[in-house]
């Protein structure tokens, strides 16, 4: 399976959502990463036919999705950025109801949903009420309602906003699972959501594609350009200019990690940069303190 976007834009009013995205995805996880407003939940739409792009197509093993028509939704699993459920359905009821919806065949669909929460850990829970699960658990339910038609593609909209960490880490691990001989398209502002679990991180900012490549080559891209200093109370108010990841205090100081071309202070010393650093690098949006 390959899927290719070739020049995508989208333009609201004054506004370009997208401009101009390319890329090529293959078997494996891609971690759609941008802030707040970059393009990412506008991309997902277009994807999945919610909205029209102004230009470019989206080819499918390089036949262009608009000849698949219908078709093509049998490929996707699509879990939005704000997943509704029927509060008052128990869990087994509403996986039940989204098969039909899918066109499975009823004994497949149930054989399917019963697969799924074993899998997703919510057996237990088959026969609760929607409304009365956690966050989390919606969330995992939410998974399951889109992997009942065994997609060749998944896409998660922001699919770890506002649960804790347990869960989070639970709802990584799961993709994983899930990610064997298909394409996952995981969109988040978190870079700790795909920093383990993506094979290739796709970095947008303000609608364009800034980078594409595994965390390990982007981090290597900036070798040499993150620091550690540790300074006073008194020797911090000079520093606050330079583009600070974080900030940490103990008996010896205040400790900085800096994001900077050149050496910020005569003490600092490189360190070994993480995704979290190449987003603040790329993004050009560093803490002002």
């Amino acid at each position: 399976m390959k899927v290719s976007f070739k020049e995508i834009s989208k333009q609201y009013k004054n506004k370009s959502a997208l401009k101009n995205f390319t890329s090529d995805l293959e078997t494996g996880i891609y971690g759609l990463l941008g802030e707040n407003g970059a393009g990412k939940t506008t991309l997902i739409n277009i994807f999945v036919g919610i909205l029209k792009s102004d230009q470019g197509q989206i080819l499918i093993n390089e036949v262009d999705i608009k000849k698949l028509g219908s078709d093509f939704l049998t490929h996707i699993g699509y879990l939005p950025q704000y997943p509704q459920f029927y509060k008052n359905f128990k869990v087994i009821e509403f996986l039940r109801y989204m098969a039909a919806l899918k066109g499975i065949p009823k004994d497949q669909g149930e054989k399917r949903a019963i697969e799924l929460l074993q899998t997703v850990n919510l057996s237990d829970a088959a026969h609760t009420k929607i409304g009365a699960l956690s966050g989390g658990m919606r969330q995992r339910v939410g998974i399951a309602q889109a992997m009942l038609n065994d997609p060749d593609i998944l896409i998660l909209d922001e699919p770890t906003a506002g649960l804790d960490p347990q869960e989070r880490i639970r709802f990584r691990n799961l993709i994983t699972k899930f990610s064997k001989n298909r394409i996952v398209l995981l969109a988040t502002h978190i870079v700790s959501d795909i920093e383990h679990v993506a094979n290739q991180v796709i970095l947008l900012k303000q609608g364009e594609l800034l980078k594409q490549g595994t965390p390990q080559e982007l981090t290597s891209e900036i070798k040499g350009k993150v620091w550690s200093v540790t300074v006073t109370d008194e020797s911090l108010e000079e520093k606050l200019d330079l583009k600070i990841s974080s900030m940490m205090r103990d008996t010896n100081g205040i400790h900085l990690r800096v994001i900077s071309d050149g050496k910020p202070d005569v003490h600092a010393v490189n360190v070994r940069p993480s995704l979290e650093d190449v987003f603040l690098y790329h993004s050009g949006e560093g803490e002002k303190w």
